[in-house]
This record gives C-alpha cells, sequence and structure tokens, in this order.
C-alpha cells in the first residue's frame, strides 16, 4: 500500500506540474550569489526548486559542465557493464516514484541554467547509488564537548581518480517554501552526502554495502536523495529518526543524524540493511544493545573505519571535544589514500569545517576551512 501511494502521489504531482507550466519558468530575476572562502565557491541560491537549480546551473556553469560528465565518463571507463547508461537509467527509473518532486524539479533548472543534458545529469548523480564506498560518521555533544555544543564528522572516503575534488562547490539553499539548509558537495552534484540545515539538524553516513550484494534492489530512495528532502523538512532528532526509519531505504549503509538545538540535543545512528529480514536499526547514546563498535559512549555516537583508534580517542578526550578536537579525529580516521572530503559540523552554531583533497593528496592532509552558515542566510 505504501509504494503504491507513494507512486500515485508522485503521478499526481507531475500532472500538476504539467497543468501549471510556470513552476518550471525561471520566474524572478535572482541570481545565485558567490563567496570565494579560501578556494572554495559558497554558492547562495533563492526561489523555488527549479529557480535554484537553474541559479546554481548558470553561476557553476563551467565547473559543472566539466565535473559531472566527467564524473559518469570515468565510472564507464572503469567498468562500463556496471555503469553503463542501461543500468543508471534503470536505476533512476526504479527511485523515481520515491524521489521528492522538488529534486525533480530542481535537477530541471540544473539542466537548463548549466546547459548539460538531463540524461546525463541524472547517470552521474546515479553513479554514487550503485557504487561502494567506506567513510565515517562521529557525534559528540553535551559532557562530551568543552561547550556543551554538539559536534559532528562526517569523512566521505571515495576516490580521487574522479577528479571531483577539482570541483568543491557548498550550496547554501533558501527556498520559499522550507528550511535554508547547506549542501557540502561537488559542482552540479545536488544530491546530499551530508549537509545541515538551519534547524540544527544534521545528516551524514558511512558505506556497508558490500560487493556481493550486487545486482542491488533500486526499489527504494537512496539516502543522498533522502538527505535533501530530510534538509528541508526536519525540525528535531526525533522528528528526523522517524523519516529515517519510515523511509523506504535500499542498499546497506549506517546514517547519522543529529540536533545541535540545546532543546532537542543528541544523535542518533542507523543501521540500513534492506536486504536483510532486519531492514533498520537505530541506536542513540550509550546503548548496550550496540554491539558492532568496541563500546558505547555516553554523549557520542560512533562508526568508523578505523573504530579502535576512535573509541580510543573518544575516551582519552571525554569533555574535551570543541573543532579543533574534531577535526583531530576526523583525520585520525580518515581512509589514508582514498579521502576525498571532510566536514566538522557545529549545529549548535551553525558552522562547518570543510577539507576536500587536492590533486593526489587526501582530504585530510589539507587545511579545515570554516564557514558559518548564519551569514549566508541572513544576507
Amino acid at each position: 500500500m505504501k509504494n503504491y501511494l507513494s507512486k500515485f502521489n508522485f503521478i499526481i504531482a507531475l500532472l500538476v506540474l504539467v497543468s501549471f507550466g510556470s513552476c518550471k519558468e525561471n520566474q524572478t530575476n535572482e541570481i545565485a550569489s558567490i563567496e570565494n572562502v579560501e578556494g572554495i565557491p559558497v554558492v547562495t541560491v533563492r526561489g523555488t526548486p527549479y529557480e535554484m537549480g537553474f541559479q546554481l546551473g548558470t553561476a557553476l556553469k563551467s565547473d559543472i559542465q566539466e565535473c559531472l560528465p566527467g564524473f559518469l565518463s570515468f565510472a564507464q571507463e572503469q567498468d562500463a557493464e556496471r555503469y553503463s547508461n542501461k543500468r543508471l537509467d534503470e536505476a533512476w527509473a526504479k527511485m523515481l516514484p520515491y524521489i521528492d518532486i522538488r529534486f525533480i524539479e530542481e535537477m530541471d533548472g540544473l539542466a537548463e541554467g548549466s546547459g548539460i543534458d538531463l540524461d546525463i545529469l541524472r547517470r552521474a548523480h546515479m553513479v554514487p547509488v550503485i557504487s561502494d564506498y567506506a567513510c565515517s560518521g562521529v557525534a559528540v555533544w553535551g559532557d562530551a564537548t568543552i561547550s556543551g555544543d554538539l559536534f559532528h564528522i562526517r569523512n566521505l572516503d571515495y576516490i580521487k581518480e574522479a577528479h571531483l575534488q577539482d570541483y568543491p562547490a557548498i550550496v547554501i539553499y533558501i527556498p520559499n517554501n522550507g528550511t535554508p539548509h547547506i549542501n557540502v558537495t561537488f559542482a552540479g552534484y545536488i544530491a546530499s552526502h551530508s549537509g545541515m540545515n538551519a534547524n540544527g539538524i544534521v545528516l551524514g553516513e558511512k558505506g556497508e554495502s558490500p560487493n556481493s550484494d550486487t545486482p542491488f534492489n533500486y526499489d527504494g530512495i537512496h539516502f543522498s536523495l533522502l538527505f535533501r528532502e530530510l534538509l528541508y523538512e526536519t525540525n528535531n532528532l526525533d522528528e528526523t529518526v522517524d523519516r529515517i526509519q519510515k523511509a523506504k531505504l535500499i542498499k546497506r549503509y549506517y546514517l547519522f543524524a543529529s540536533d545541535g538545538k540545546k532543546e532537542s540535543i543528541g544523535a542518533a545512528k542507523f543501521l540500513v540493511s534492506s536486504p536483510d529480514e532486519i531492514k533498520i536499526r537505530t541506536w542513540k547514546e550509550n546503548d548496550p544493545t550496540d554491539t558492532l563498535i568496541p563500546s558505547c559512549l555516553p554523549n557520542t555516537i560512533y562508526y568508523t573505519i578505523d573504530n579502535k583508534n576512535a573509541y580510543s580517542h573518544l575516551t582519552n578526550n571525554a569533555g574535551k571535544y570543541n573543532a579543533e578536537k574534531m577535526i583531530e579525529l576526523s583525520k585520525l580516521v580518515a581512509n589514508k589514500g582514498g579521502n576525498l572530503l571532510n566536514v566538522v559540523y557545529n549545529p549548535s552554531e551553525l558552522e562547518i569545517w570543510v577539507a576536500y583533497a587536492k590533486g593526489s593528496e587526501d582530504a585530510f592532509e589539507q587545511d579545515y576551512i570554516n564557514i558559518k552558515m548564519k551569514e549566508f542566510i541572513s544576507k
């Protein structure tokens, strides 16, 4: 029944778009604002999803034209069968009934603004969906930190040979309807592997899908597409947990959600195992059922590619965490040789510290650049 209703709602949404074509027009003269922060473009877009996609596509046109087609070509050169147009198109078609209509509208605007064929954009967005990767996630708060604020790590461990790191992009969305949010990404990639909204919600992930699971079942939603929907809408941790638990997620992942607001501060970790009988497990702090890590800790959730060292660092530095200590931990658990992008969040203050890989150098080897989200959404 849930699947049927999802498809029915999607069809109704498409009919609405057809009936009211103005939804897909750039009706304002608004243009994206771009600020270069120590070599990283921070792009602020406003309006409807289509308008925001159009603004982003126009603002980063040359980078997008190189980044996404290049990423797609690289994947297809590495494994022509796995990343064939047919398989990528099939993955998109399977997930389409579950994808937020705002994402579809934004991609339409992105295609128009960037001048890239819509099929190429869709296929490039499906490459991570059918790929494997590692990654790490940690959140600490309350007595685990100096200030009582929440800090959240998201390391994206992925190959550098695709040259995504050559096209960094941080996009700040200020929608007409929905919550302003930040997506730490690459030029033209509008799904979210990690992000934060103005309500202090942070989302992250760690890959756990083995090659033995292929071919994957794509009848559901990939976390990167669900994350954009959650960033638009969620207000607190309980609401975010509920939405994740009810989503029909695909593949195997650890997902992380945290809330930096003082009145609802905390975090949760999820193990999504869609091929298994138990589809999702959820843990919060100090949960004795969380037996997949060395030991659980108060005011802490974690799962990294190096849990032993992560546990040691978390134990030895309990009560001492601030941005600098979290950056130290981010570097410690990075996948040496395959560390593409790292973000440390303080959603209590709507701040991030971000490091992209450079050339053949890993992200953890770079300076972590501070960006204050409040300064951009208040302009």
